[in-house]
């Protein structure tokens, strides 16, 4: 895909994983709507990526659990640029516990960001990809969606469907030239889980690797589609 002058999607934006994509795609010279929950947020971010490329940015506001909301962004996204090319979903939280102490609040705020955001956003997203001849849907998962570890049973199964979603959606979108892949991090050095990046975990992957896939998914020739990448830590400590 020529990405000059294309349209993105990224939600979960404003830092961490999405900052970084959303800061590769703007200096490919795309055009990126982005999205957090928090307005400050998302009004400082749209300004200093304006400055990352010649690509154009524009943000809203948007909790990805409201399907209001998520009409709403694709909304502002067609009217500020005319369509939509891609979507990453990246917005995404962990609550992690044992079952008993899972409160079915926290239990369903995970499902409902990390499953129920993606399929709304890529319901409202691939009518608008159809208009233009296609587009590319990339949903940021985790090695969790394959790997079940104790007291992360909502965020494995929000992982888990994620991929399934992915895989079946995949098969729907595909003749329609809509292309659908989905990313498995590893440890990433993020705010994920409300911790501050870790400077002495420098073992661990950074935004920008995830950002890097992104944009070598985007740059794959039409005729190829790397369905599911997974990428991990090279060097992990040693158990």
């Amino acid at each position: 895909m020529n990405l000059n002058g294309k349209v993105a999607i990224v939600t979960g934006s404003t830092k961490g994983i999405g900052r970084a994509i959303a800061e590769a795609l703007v200096s490919e010279g795309m055009n990126v709507c982005i999205s957090a929950r928090n307005a400050d947020e998302v009004e400082q971010a749209v300004g200093e990526l304006g400055e990352a490329g010649e690509g154009s940015v524009t943000g809203a506001v948007c909790d990805v659990r409201d399907y209001d909301e998520v009409k709403a962004l694709v909304e502002h996204t067609v009217d500020e640029f005319g369509g939509v090319d891609v979507l990453i979903n990246n917005a995404g939280i962990g609550i992690f516990g044992r079952v008993e102490e899972t409160s079915p609040e926290d239990f369903r705020a995970v499902l409902e960001t990390n499953l129920f955001g993606v399929f709304y956003c890529c319901r409202e997203a691939i009518p608008q990809m159809k208009k233009r001849g296609g587009g590319y849907i990339i949903n940021i998962s985790s090695l969790a969606g394959t790997n079940a570890h104790p007291q992360m049973t909502a965020y494995n199964a929000s992982k888990f469907g994620l991929n399934g979603f992915s895989e079946a959606m995949m098969q729907e979108v595909r003749h329609d030239g809509i292309k659908v892949s989905y990313i498995m991090p590893g440890s990433v050095n993020t705010h994920f889980g409300n911790e501050e990046p870790d400077e002495s975990k420098d073992w661990q992957l950074q935004p920008t690797d995830i950002a890097r896939v992104v944009l070598d998914l985007l740059h794959t020739d039409e005729r190829s589609l790397p369905s599911r990448v997974e990428i991990r830590p090279s060097r992990p400590p040693k158990k």
